[in-house]
């Protein structure tokens, strides 16, 4: 079965090159030409990813990728004309799990949305079903974090993030390390995705953000997860 993407642009003949060039990759492409028509079209008929376009008429793109956070941990994908890396990282910090910059290249672009479709696809057989790092359950067949009887709200790529590291067993993890299992290996975007991601995580697994205790940095070598 086709995997189903959402492609959200104010520009209709990029919009219309896109979905042709990404219909011939085979997947199914609805569009939508703002951010209320996008939020619209996910309640109504969520998508396996999201290409959100920065730059859209009635809101910009970190609002909506915050808004689709807060009730879908559907991948999104933004796309940017900016190179401005505070750009980059504000849209990673907005919830969104990659990014692409224009002019956009089809071949790229689709082995960009594979990658994102990989990385969340249920958690690999030989992995165990469940792991526990101090008061975290991580239920790697159910991807879903709790805490005593709260599910903790992970994005997907936050969820493929910490259950690598929980299943380092306490060992660090480089940058590289983490950005081939859980990016992909040949992943060609900024490293610092993987900071920013790992950030995100603290929030929600952290007591106390700015004092991790669980995801904890090793300086010059990467994170590591421990009780």
């Amino acid at each position: 079965m086709a995997h189903s993407l959402l492609l959200v642009d104010d520009e209709p003949r990029i919009r219309r090159v896109l979905r042709l060039a990404l219909e011939d990759e085979g997947y199914q492409v609805a569009e939508a030409a703002n951010g209320y028509d996008a939020l619209a079209a996910l309640r109504r008929e969520p998508p396996d990813v999201v290409l959100l376009d920065l730059m859209l008429p009635d809101r910009d793109g970190f609002t909506v990728c915050r808004e689709i956070r807060r009730t879908s941990d559907v991948p999104v994908i933004m796309v940017t004309a900016r190179t401005d890396s505070h750009d980059v990282v504000a849209g990673l910090e907005a919830g969104a799990d990659d990014y692409v910059t224009k002019p956009l290249v089809a071949k790229e672009l689709s082995a960009r949305i594979r990658a994102l479709l990989r990385r969340v696809e249920p958690a690999n057989a030989r992995q165990l079903d469940l792991l526990v790092v101090g008061d975290l359950r991580i239920d790697v067949a159910g991807a879903e974090v709790s805490r005593g009887d709260t599910v903790l709200p992970l994005t997907r790529t936050e969820f493929k993030l910490l259950a690598e590291l929980a299943g380092a067993e306490g060992k660090v993890l480089s940058r590289e390390q983490l950005l081939s299992k859980v990016w992909g290996y040949g992943y060609f975007g900024d490293s610092r995705i993987v900071d920013v991601h790992i950030r995100r995580l603290r929030l929600k697994i952290e007591h106390d953000p700015a004092s991790p205790k669980h995801l904890v940095t090793a300086r010059g070598l990467g994170y590591r997860l421990v009780s």
